[in-house]
This record gives structure tokens, sequence and C-alpha cells, in this order.
């Protein structure tokens, strides 16, 4: 009497696997497009339209007599970006923008480094202090920050004139003292959001692991650099971009504080320069191409910042 044996079903076997495996692996790929759609119902009308409208402006020959109705609106393609490309004061503004950028991206991350780890070290009530202060410098609104800090600089009944003993100093009348000034101005407007997720993500390290380098004999500074810094390296990467994406755009500091530009336009940053294209001189296609040029920009710097939030999601 012989048996037949039957051979196991292969798990593996691909037309076993093609009846329920691949259905649920498609509705797994779908679901975050799902989870997505009401956001993406609201925001892409809310920012599509205007990006559509402002590429659409600076294809054509549009000032105030067509806002008037006066003369018709004539298509000249690309003649306005055209004619930023050949103007110097263009590239020295984009230039200046960049430099200026670049300057505030470093300074807002020293600033909130160093304090992230001062709350580590601090004390409780020390820890609460610092926090709140952070916390109101954050919230405080961009006008009323840039109003406070002009005041302080004033001339005549500026804090700091009288402070250091100067009578009727204008802080706002050399081109970098100024930058300086909207800088640290900037910076105080920013640190904190570098500082808070810079003190969660150390907060999230293991004490062992710094435990492991102090037996080793590292002192604070190397466990810092060598420990603290390579763990931090996914948070410090999103906290550069995100901060290369506000201050590249600043608008506000600099306009109050300078009084749209500052002396002869010496503190004009793009986003400034595009305002007073459009709305100072009445070119609005020309100041919609200066915009669509930013946005560009910012979209770049933008997949960036999506690559790197997708990176740190898959480390953590």
């Amino acid at each position: 009497m012989t048996t037949a044996l039957k051979a196991p079903a292969d798990r593996r076997d691909p037309v076993r696997r093609g009846g329920t495996a691949r259905p649920r692996r498609a509705r797994g790929a779908l679901r975050p497009w799902i989870y997505l759609l009401p956001a993406a119902a609201v925001l892409l009308p809310l920012f599509g339209y205007p990006i559509y409208m402002l590429g659409l402006l600076s294809v054509f020959d549009y000032r105030q007599a067509q806002v008037s109705g006066g003369e018709p609106t004539s298509f000249i393609g690309f003649e306005n970006y055209a004619t930023l490309f050949g103007d110097e004061k263009f590239w020295s503004v984009l230039a200046a923008t960049v430099a200026f950028a670049a300057v505030l991206v470093v300074a807002t991350l020293a600033v909130g480094a160093a304090l992230a780890v001062v709350l580590t070290r601090a004390g409780r009530v020390p820890r609460l202090l610092l926090s709140l202060a952070a916390m109101a410098a954050w919230a405080a609104p961009s006008m009323t920050g840039s109003t406070v800090w002009m005041f302080l600089f004033d001339s005549d009944l500026g804090l700091v004139n009288q402070v250091l003993g100067i009578e009727g100093y204008n802080w706002f009348y050399d081109q970098w003292v100024t930058f300086g000034i909207v800088g640290a101005t900037v910076v105080w407007h920013s640190f904190p959001f570098v500082m808070v997720t810079l003190y969660a993500g150390i907060q999230a390290i293991p004490g062992h692991v710094l435990e492991a380098a102090a037996l080793d004999g590292a002192s604070a500074w190397q466990t810092f650099w060598r420990v603290i810094v390579p763990m931090l390296r996914p948070l410090i990467t999103i906290v550069v971009i995100q901060s290369i994406i506000w201050d590249f755009k600043i608008f506000t500091q600099i306009y109050v504080m300078t009084n749209g530009g500052g002396i002869a336009g010496q503190n004009l940053v793009l986003n400034v320069y595009a305002f007073q294209t459009a709305f100072g001189s009445s070119e609005y296609g020309l100041g919609s191409a200066i915009g669509v040029i930013m946005t560009l920009i910012l979209l770049v710097v933008t997949l960036f910042y999506i690559r790197a939030l997708y990176r740190s999601g898959e480390k953590l």
C-alpha cells in the first residue's frame, strides 16, 4: 500500500501571493495619499492659484495702465526675465540676499544649539525662565519685534545709546551695521525653534551613550562634537533647511527697520526688491518675474527639506 505524499504548498508561490499580498500592498501604498487628500484639497487651491497668477503676470507687460484698464495687456513672453538677468542690480540684490541668509542660518544654528545645551545643564527654574523668554521671542509678531528693536537703537531715545553714552548716533545709516541689527532681530525671532528642536533631540539620546563617552575619558566638548552632533545630524539638517527657507524670504524686518531697503537701496533683499518693483514702480510683470525666480529657488530648497524629513523618518 502506497501513500501519496503531497508536497507542502510553497509559501513563496507567486500565484498564492498574488491573490492576497499584492492587493494589501497596493492598499498600503495608497493609504498615505488618501490621508493627504483633505490637506491637498485646501492647500492646492490656496497656493496653486496665486502661483499660477504670479507666473501668468510674469509673461505679460502689466503696469498701472493695464491695471486701470487704460491699455490692453500685451504678451511679451520671457522678456521680463531677460530684463532681470541683464540687470546688475538684480544680481547684486540676489547675492546680498544669499549672503545675508547664509549668515543668519549659521548665527541662528549657533545660538539655538548653544542654548539647547544650556537647557540640558540648567536647573529647573533657570530652564523654565529661559524657555519662557525664548517662547516669548518666538511668539512675538515680526512687526512688533522689529519696532521694539528699532526703538532700542533709536538715535535720540534708544536704550543702547544711553547705555553706551553715545548721543545722536544713527545705527541705521551704515549698510553693514544696519544688516547686523536686522540680522540680530531675525536671529532673536528664529533661535527658539532651533533651541527647542535640538533640546528635544538631546533629551532623546540614551543616557548610557553619554555615560560610556564619559567613562572613555571624553570631555564635554568632545562628547558634544563626537557623540551628540552625529546623533542629531537628521534634526540639524531639517533645522538648517527650514532656516534657509525662512531667512531667504525675509521681508518684514528689512522693510520696517530700513524704511523699505535702506538709504539708496543699500539694504535691499530679493523680497523687498520685488515689492518695490511691483508696487513702487508699478511694474507688476517684472515684480512677478522676481517672485517666480524666488519661488523656484525655494522649491529646490524645499525638495531637499522633504528628502531630509524622509531620511530622518527612516532613521527613526
